[in-house]
């Protein structure tokens, strides 16, 4: 079951606000989407997961296909049960994982054969296998097997990492008649989730428009953006962000695969994009990036060695403003670290230990950033007053931590 509401739109950009109904319950907005690759947000248990407000995350085909297999996942009745996440799950087709391999994979018409990144047996994937896939992973939203076109240009620099418009064409018409048998599988597995088509056509706006009305014409329940946000510079992304979103059918959700940074969330949505995912939050977290709304803060930068601030006082997550009942009766100042959550002086300790409880707490508060970030956006566009919440953001975010 798949059902989209349009509930209100922004009259100065592409800017909207909707409500997306799905077999394990209700998505608003636009949403951004905590990756879990394995079957798990790195770092982040489902209880915080659903305590920060995600209303739906993300599963990797490829990777749950390879480990735990189909049959481990049978037992389960699918990746709800096997992950304890009772809430929507979107599954992407495996078409990256397959192009990421690079010398590993071949691909051909019927799909993909390559070898297995972890114990080198001989796979194939094709549109069929990725749609059998994801129906014994019961996830909500499947995506049609898809080829990622690289970053294209008409003048290639670097050998084997750049193509031609004409072998984007060719990707992207392969794309095309996979979205067709993906949804054949589909229909023929009687599915009872949701399949959404990929627009392809790398960074040629002619392209992605021939790629984006053939897929509207086979009529999707939703519509992604894939390619972007894979090598190419930001300007030649956003310019297809700029292209590509608000072409897409009003009453349909759209999805932009793999964005990004905050500010390229911002302007996604002001393109008319509804649903977004990215592993920055968590991968940046172990990397000792956090997120805050005055800019990044580098927690590895010695200036935070003594600090006993928050990383970001406006924050209500676990890991800046904590659990007042804990500190409740601490009787002890602000500059002791009188305050429930934690100072940026314990998690700069905690990365230089290599304490495992640093990425964690870092993860916790990224994705709360990124969470409550879209829940702002959302109330500015039931408010009327997105393009005051939008030039707030960038004043804001310039302003440095």
């Amino acid at each position: 079951m798949v059902k989209f509401e349009l509930l209100q739109t922004d009259p100065a950009s592409h800017a909207r606000r909707g409500r997306l109904t799905l077999n394990h319950g209700v998505v608003e907005t636009p949403i951004f989407m905590p990756v879990g690759t394995y079957g798990t947000v790195k770092g982040v248990t489902p209880r915080s997961l659903d305590e920060m407000g995600a209303q739906i995350i993300l599963g990797n085909t490829f990777h749950l296909w390879l480990r735990p297999g189909l049959s481990v996942l049978t037992q389960f009745g699918g990746l709800h049960a096997f992950e304890k996440w009772n809430q929507p799950i979107l599954t992407d087709s495996g078409g990256f994982q397959v192009w990421s391999l690079g010398d590993m994979r071949k691909i051909t018409e019927d799909g993909v054969h390559f070898s297995s990144p972890v114990n080198g047996d001989k796979l194939f994937m094709s549109p069929e296998v990725s749609i059998q896939i994801q129906t014994t992973l019961n996830s909500d939203i499947a995506m049609q097997l898809d080829e990622c076109t690289p970053y294209l240009s008409v003048e290639p620099k670097t050998k084997g990492q750049i193509t031609t418009e004409r072998e984007a064409r060719a990707s992207m018409e392969m794309s095309l008649r996979w979205a067709q048998r993906s949804q054949a599988e589909f229909a023929r597995l009687q599915n009872p989730n949701a399949l959404f088509g990929i627009v392809q056509g790398g960074m040629f706006e002619p392209l992605r428009q021939e790629s984006l009305e053939q897929l509207v014409a086979m009529d999707f329940p939703g519509y992604a953006v894939g390619g972007v946000s894979v090598g190419e510079p930001k300007d030649e992304m956003l310019r297809i962000m700029a292209h590509t979103p608000h072409r897409l059918p009003a009453n349909k959700p759209r999805y932009l695969m793999g964005v990004g940074t905050p500010e390229d969330l911002i302007e996604g949505v002001a393109q008319g994009v509804d649903m977004f995912d990215c592993v920055m939050p968590t991968r940046n977290a172990r990397n000792g990036t956090l997120f805050t709304r005055y800019g990044d803060l580098k927690i590895r930068n010695a200036r935070h060695k003594n600090d006993p601030a928050p990383l970001d006082e406006t924050c209500t997550c676990y890991t800046c403003a904590g659990n007042p009942l804990e500190a409740s009766g601490a009787g002890i100042s602000w500059a002791q670290g009188g305050r429930a959550g934690f100072s940026r002086a314990y998690l700069y300790h905690l990365d230089r230990c290599n304490e495992m409880l640093g990425p964690m707490l870092a993860s916790i508060h990224n994705l709360h950033y990124y969470l409550n970030l879209m829940r702002e956006v959302r109330a500015a566009l039931d408010a009327g007053s997105f393009g005051a919440f939008r030039q707030q953001f960038k004043a804001d975010r310039s302003r440095g931590v």
